[in-house]
């Protein structure tokens, strides 16, 4: 398998230069630092996405911290790395927080995009215990999830590097996190595959089957119905149903658990006229094969749908 190093200083994954530490304080904005990676929800949209993990939690009645935890006592505590990674979910940690504790002072040391290593503080905290306690989980459960992610893809993009290939998402994701899972992805250095049904063709080989196979037929009515400029791209099983593609004048071709000599195949027979994919089965041990056949892109629902999550933990100073 590829190791994955990263750098002995935390930078954005995409090479960016580190971010300067940045202090969140009571009544201070909440907008995202690193707009290149445009977090996807709205500040409106972030609340309520949080205000609902903190229901589900019952964080707003925690009987523990409320019979354990006198009102006043206030602490310092640090969002911790337990391993390398990428870090991703910086906004909605600090909505958690803040909205358990709307005095709580916050300093980000790592924002999203960047590299940190096992040890290494994240973020910092001093606020009431009992609000810090209560959003604890919640917090902790965006950020292992997301930076998860963002940690699974970055070894896959670091695996390519030197390539042409471009590492992509699919739409394999959670149910209701698709734009935040997506968004960690591009945090990781990925790139975004079509967000949703409306905003892209794929014809795959479904829907072929389902009108006898005719792949000339179905590109005329792709290209028919879809927005001007938008890319028809045909799932291809094998190199006889790409030179069917090329023919029919798909714009990319999605060549589907083909072996490393087919792939070859395909990216010479495409060359220059239709933009090249690779999917099925990839791995952290074969991505660099795959991609040394000269694909343009290749896609990996396991971003998304297997990430684990990375190990970040909240250390108390004193409490």
């Amino acid at each position: 398998m590829t190791a994955f190093h990263p750098p002995l200083r935390p930078t954005p994954s995409n090479g960016a230069p580190a971010l300067t530490p940045r202090t969140i304080t009571p009544g201070s904005t909440r907008a995202v630092q690193g707009a290149a990676l445009a977090f996807p929800l709205s500040e409106e949209a972030t609340t309520a996405q949080v205000r609902v993990a903190l229901q589900e939690d019952q964080a707003f009645n925690d009987v523990s911290t409320l019979a354990t935890v006198v009102s006043t006592r206030h602490v310092r505590s640090a969002i911790v790395a337990r391993r390398d990674g990428v870090i991703a979910g910086i906004p909605l940690a600090v909505e958690a927080f803040r909205q358990l504790d709307s005095a709580v002072i916050i300093r980000v040391d790592a924002e999203d995009g960047t590299r940190v290593k096992a040890g290494e503080i994240i973020m910092h905290l001093s606020g009431h215990a009992r609000g810090m306690l209560s959003a604890e989980r919640t917090a902790l459960n965006y950020l292992q999830h997301l930076s998860g992610i963002a940690t699974l893809t970055a070894r896959f993009v670091d695996a390519v590097a030197g390539t042409s290939a471009n590492i992509l998402d699919t739409r394999k994701t959670t149910p209701g996190w698709r734009a935040l899972e997506k968004y960690a992805v591009r945090a990781g250095g990925g790139t975004n595959h079509r967000m949703d049904l409306r905003s892209g063709v794929l014809i795959k080989d479904n829907h072929l089957a389902a009108i006898g196979g005719d792949m000339a037929m179905a590109v005329t009515r792709a290209r028919g119905l879809a927005m001007s400029g938008t890319a028809i791209e045909v799932e291809c099983d094998t190199l006889e149903q790409v030179d069917a593609a090329i023919a029919a004048g798909a714009d990319w071709v999605l060549l589907d658990n083909m072996s490393i000599e087919q792939l070859r195949e395909a990216v010479q027979r495409c060359r220059a006229r239709v933009i090249t994919e690779a999917s099925g089965g990839v791995t952290l041990d074969t991505v660099r094969r795959i991609a040394e056949t000269g694909v343009d892109r290749i896609s990996i629902g396991a971003l998304t749908h297997s990430a684990p999550a990375l190990d970040i933990g909240l250390d108390f100073d004193d409490l």
